[in-house]
């Protein structure tokens, strides 16, 4: 497969001509990669308006999802921004409300895009955890029957932080039946399109989703792709790039597009195989895992997610230990510590984990349980609340105020209160646990 965005660069490179443009390090090596990172110089095409080496390339990752496939670089949030845009704009032009359903464990860019949009959002019900979310087909189905206002669009992420998929399939026949949009963040999950069956959305019934790239696949931090398929593709394709301008900066990296390009070229060699003997491993490795006394969660090939206290340890304590034998692991909270591997990390490294992890001596149960996943009154819409005048008091002096802001870090960067919503009892024990110590609400 032709990788056109770094043949061109090379052969810049090449020419050793003079830099009158920029950036600034004009190809002098500081870290070593400045004479691969240009800019939009004549020939090297326009991300947002792509005709040239980036819509070949672009084409090329197209044939590999078997859908429209535009680049981003930078991440999911870029393309999560562009959707809802896209869902909006959809909206307005069939007369549809200014409506979605999303599950409550979304990445907080998705606040943002709602508050810029201005679109409305109603929350499917939460899970055990506020991190994960799998809508229930058949609740699902009868929401939207008895929906008062029928969105134009369905929000879930899937796969999410702590490694569960939904039944994207049964849940796209639900928003068929319904005539709504189906939305997936699929940050997690580029790698699913290459699976022995594919479980990648847009295989399943998906309208658009996003992948981040750099998170599953060889590519660079900033590499994603928001994919477009279903019966409106025409109508999603033709402004895609224009939602992801609105929102992108024109100066897009161009170590980032290369990276993504090569990726193709990659992915067409032979990665399926690699992917399918690799997820063998790690099915092993969990097998193994659970025999000597871990309880896991999730069913994400990839990604293994510890439930820490089955185990006598908090999940932060369980990373800890793995950090002292110089394995740094994704995520950890009380309750869970995650893993994120790839066929990069290669059979050495789940020797290493696995050695790690079954050193550890088994202790008591910690039987604390996590609050009850919390769903708050609402106030005010997102929108208000984000950009209203605010103050940051602590947690304790925050019962009956309305959250403006939810600042959450990354990973995982998903909202344990949305903004707009009060903060009551629940919502105090929530922050307490998860050791939130201040927070942003309306000023009065």
């Amino acid at each position: 497969m032709t990788t056109p965005i770094c043949d061109f660069v090379n052969e810049y490179i090449k020419k050793n001509g003079v830099r009158a443009h920029m950036p600034g390090h004009k190809g002098k090596k500081l870290l070593g990669f400045e004479e691969y990172d240009i800019t939009e110089i004549s020939g090297a095409d326009s991300l947002y308006a792509a005709d040239g080496i980036i819509a070949e390339s672009e084409k090329n990752a197209s044939a590999i999802f078997g859908c429209d496939t535009f680049y981003s670089a930078e991440g999911s949030s870029l393309c999560i921004r562009a959707i809802i845009f896209l869902v909006l704009q959809y909206a307005m032009q069939f007369g549809k409300e200014k409506l979605i359903f999303a599950s409550r464990n979304a990445h907080k860019v998705l606040l943002s895009a709602l508050s810029l949009t201005d679109m409305d959002v109603e929350w499917l019900p939460p899970d055990e955890s506020y991190l994960s979310c799998c809508p229930d087909p058949e609740m699902l189905d009868k929401m939207l029957s008895e929906a008062k206002r029928k969105p134009c669009a369905i929000y879930i992420t899937s796969p999410d932080y702590l490694g569960r998929i939904s039944d994207v399939s049964k849940i796209s026949k639900v928003c068929k039946k319904h005539e709504v949009l189906l939305c997936v963040d699929n940050a997690h999950g580029a790698y699913l399109k290459f699976l022995p069956e594919s479980l990648h959305p847009s295989d399943l019934g998906a309208d658009i989703c996003c992948d981040s790239a750099h998170k599953t696949l060889p590519v660079l931090t900033g590499g994603a792709y928001l994919h477009i398929s279903g019966k409106n593709k025409d109508f999603f394709s033709k402004n895609a790039k224009d939602a992801l301008a609105l929102f992108g900066s024109t100066s897009p990296s161009y170590l980032i597009l290369q990276s993504l390009d090569a990726a193709n070229s990659y992915i067409n060699d032979g990665y399926s195989k690699m992917l399918s003997a690799f997820c063998d491993e790690i099915t092993n490795l969990k097998t193994e895992l659970v025999k000597n006394g871990f309880l896991l969660y999730g069913n994400e090939p990839l990604k293994i997610c510890i439930c820490a206290k089955s185990y006598g340890y908090k999940g932060y304590e369980l990373s800890k230990l793995l950090s002292e034998k110089n394995i740094e692991c994704e995520f950890s909270d009380p309750d869970y510590l995650v893993l994120m591997l790839t066929p990069e990390n290669e059979t050495e490294a789940l020797c290493t984990i696995k050695n790690a992890l079954l050193s550890i001596k088994k202790l008591s149960e910690i039987e604390e349980k996590p609050p009850k996943s919390i769903c708050p009154e609402k106030a005010m819409s997102i929108r208000e609340a984000m950009f209203s005048k605010y103050e940051t008091v602590s947690v304790c002096d925050a019962p009956g105020r309305i959250l403006a802001d939810a600042n959450v870090s990354c990973p995982p960067a998903v909202p344990i209160v949305i903004c707009g919503e009060i903060i009551d009892k629940n919502t105090l024990e929530a922050f307490e646990y998860y050791n939130v110590k201040y927070c942003k609400v309306v000023k009065k």
